[in-house]
């Protein structure tokens, strides 16, 4: 267990150093479908989860948060509309503690828009239309999340974890990519304060893409384009800083008040606070609860400034709405947001609602 703690905080000293020497070769955004967030509770509170995660979905958000499930046996399963429904994002988790001080979770994400239409062949060589031609492929990045917690040893309510992630990437029969990555975390508890520091990719996740060069040679000839060429790409690594204090009102009411801090090193990014070498997003959530069985919850996250053509600048952050309700081992989670398609990162105020449902099941 020593050996665990030390490796750990060693392992978060070299973030800094690891960011800057894999600056130069890593595009921005890579593999940002495993940022858009799981669960409704988490999604309705605005992506606030370093530090409060405490059940199945922790394996994404903070892997240390294992240790507080409240059963042997947990499943989360959550359904996702992106875009009015053309994009579908999907998550499900089974974790389960191994003893009163380790944990372990197995999670799978799929993020799709399925049933995209392939008219290369829509006209043939006499220039007749055949529709009976056209043949539909999925585009869609998948991720399997296999999450250990340990309970420190050293400090009281301090709680460690890791995620080993592998990630697969597919465009039809026109390219795919294999990844492998490693998130670290850790939560700490101190009276009705909550704090937690989550590393994704910390040691930078590689994922090579190979394209069917054969597939795509006519449509590039056509266009005059340049053919693809097999490539690799350096996601670098992400830090997450939360802190969360619970509030009770009475017997049955109480609230949790948090807020992340979300760091990224991979160029300046259109967040709050940003510059060349690091951005720094803040969002924040609350959740209020009624006996530990109905919930409501807000969150503002992904602020934004977007100019107009007129040269005048915009102001705005993403609001998030949410409610849940528990009954013996069973939650039942809904959430919405608004999603912005004028950046890749940004899922802001002014586009179309996205809805976000999830089921739970804990059992001994």
């Amino acid at each position: 267990m020593n050996r665990f703690t030390l490796s750990f905080f060693v392992l978060l000293m070299l973030l800094g150093s690891l960011s800057t020497m894999a600056q130069v070769a890593t595009p921005k955004y890579s593999n940002e479908f495993l940022n858009i967030g799981v669960g409704a509770r988490a999604l309705g509170m605005g992506n606030v989860q370093a530090a409060i995660a405490n059940d199945a979905t922790a394996g994404y958000w903070n892997p240390a948060g294992l240790l507080s499930l409240r059963q042997k046996y947990n499943i989360a399963l959550m359904h996702s509309e992106l875009f009015a429904g053309i994009a579908k994002n999907d998550f499900g988790s089974f974790a389960m503690p191994l003893d009163t001080n380790s944990a372990l979770a197995v999670s799978v994400i799929r993020l799709a828009v399925d049933d995209i239409a392939d008219t290369r062949r829509l006209q043939n060589e006499y220039g007749y239309i055949q529709y009976d031609s056209i043949r539909f492929f999925s585009v869609a990045d998948y991720a399997m999340l296999v999450s250990y917690a340990r309970r420190s040893q050293l400090i009281e309510g301090l709680q460690l974890g890791a995620s080993a992630k592998i990630i697969y990437r597919n465009v039809g029969e026109f390219a795919n990519a294999y990844g492998f990555g490693v998130d670290a975390g850790a939560q700490l508890t101190r009276g009705s304060w909550q704090f937690g520091l989550m590393a994704k990719d910390v040691t930078t996740t590689f994922t090579a893409w190979t394209h069917n060069v054969e597939a795509l040679e006519e449509a590039y000839q056509q266009t005059g384009n340049d053919l693809p060429e097999s490539t690799a790409e350096l996601t670098l690594p992400r830090l997450v800083f939360g802190v969360g204090k619970t509030f009770r009102f009475n017997d049955k009411l109480s609230a949790i008040l948090a807020t992340d801090l979300d760091f990224t090193f991979d160029g300046r990014r259109n967040v709050l606070l940003n510059s060349d070498v690091v951005s720094v997003d803040p969002h924040v959530g609350v959740e209020l609860a009624y006996a530990k069985t109905v919930f409501v919850r807000g969150g503002l996250n992904n602020y934004q400034e977007t100019q107009s053509f007129d040269g005048s600048t915009t102001k705005r952050m993403q609001p998030n709405f949410g409610v849940g309700f528990t009954t013996k081992g069973l939650n039942f989670d809904l959430a919405m947001s608004r999603v912005n398609d004028k950046e890749s990162n940004a899922i802001a105020g002014s586009g179309t609602s996205s809805v976000i449902i999830s089921f739970g099941y804990s059992f001994n």
